[in-house]
């Protein structure tokens, strides 16, 4: 993705889900469907509570890897990173 010069916007996307953990399932489900729309960056995707908007848990770990993009394991991956 190329480097954003320009103040860019961000949706916040509410749910009915009660879980993080499904939160997550709906950002990957997004993430599988959307990926081709090259105007989200999933990458930067995080997810917090309704009432605690500025607590944000990041869904991908998103390193910079030498060459191939950036890493799509979960945040909390504890092997190295990969492009998938």
């Amino acid at each position: 993705m190329a480097p954003v010069t320009e103040p860019h916007w961000i949706i916040h996307l509410p749910t009915t889900l009660t879980s993080v953990d499904g939160a997550a399932a709906l950002a990957m489900a997004l993430r599988r469907s959307l990926g081709h729309v090259l105007a989200i960056d999933f990458g930067e995707t995080t997810l917090s509570e309704e009432d605690r908007q500025c607590v944000r848990t990041r869904v991908w770990c998103d390193a910079r890897l030498d060459g191939s993009g950036r890493c799509l394991r979960p945040a909390d991956h504890d092997d190295g990173c990969a492009p998938e």
